[in-house]
């Protein structure tokens, strides 16, 4: 059994991350931390990592980019791991989940789903063959209370397309403030919010009369909850270093 902390528990995610745990039989919530820290729930609540008594095998964030110095604080003076499942870091943000990876084991990935790191393959894949003659662009839809944009699944695929081209491309974001024709080198990046989509995420290769377009679709939360899990399971026992969806999907397939 995997003694789970999990940050923003009274979040969205936080709430789908509990019924994962509960349905299942290998991990177990024993508190959570979350600003909001109201209670439902039949582990204690935390407004803060400084509060907490009880003794954990990782913490699992799905919370907020103000939340990651308390996190990483914590984990590194306790010396269990994190599973980082939050997006929209700033990049100083970044490099400290990097320096704290080289003290204590961090999992980080911007989307926890199966099927979209498979996307994220097949389009570097794609990129191999089709990148240098075609445009690229990356299209990505959520529900109107996300507040970061571009999502960081959106960002994860743009960078694993980038691995594969010759030269090192442009991420263009909004294209109305630019007066010219498209340039070779770069990625287009747009974000659509509206109503309540779970996710949606198309990468387009535009070339001389052909497209071609991968896509995934998210249907529910549970896919997201289902992967931290996996990855508090995976985590426990690695020694520090940076681990993500790729390496987890890697140990399952040996």
């Amino acid at each position: 059994m995997t003694d789970i902390i999990l940050c923003g528990c009274n979040g969205k995610m936080g709430h789908v991350v509990v019924s994962s745990a509960l349905s299942g039989e290998n991990c177990n919530i024993v508190c959570g931390v979350d600003a909001f820290c109201e209670n439902s729930y039949n582990f204690p609540v935390y407004k803060t990592f400084s509060e907490i008594n009880e003794k954990a095998d990782v913490v699992i964030d799905f919370s907020n980019p103000a939340s990651l110095d308390g996190l990483l604080e914590y984990c590194i003076n306790n010396k269990i791991p994190a599973v980082i499942c939050t997006t929209g870091y700033s990049p100083e943000q970044v490099d400290k989940i990097n320096e704290a990876s080289k003290i204590i084991p961090v999992f980080y990935s911007g989307n926890m789903s199966l099927g979209v790191n498979l996307l994220i393959e097949l389009a570097k894949q794609a990129t191999k063959v089709l990148g240098n003659d075609f445009d690229i662009e990356i299209v990505e839809k959520h529900h109107n209370q996300k507040v970061d944009a571009p999502s960081g699944t959106a960002l994860m695929i743009a960078d694993g397309i980038s691995e594969e081209l010759k030269k090192e491309p442009q991420y263009v974001y909004d294209r109305h403030a630019y007066r010219r024709k498209r340039s070779k080198n770069e990625i287009g990046i747009h974000a659509i919010r509206g109503g309540t989509i779970v996710g949606e995420h198309d990468v387009i290769f535009a070339g001389h009369d052909e497209v071609v377009t991968i896509s995934h679709q998210s249907q529910s939360k549970e896919l997201f909850s289902t992967g931290a899990l996996n990855a508090a399971e995976f985590i426990v026992g690695k020694p520090a270093g940076m681990y993500n969806m790729s390496l987890l999907l890697s140990e399952k397939l040996n």
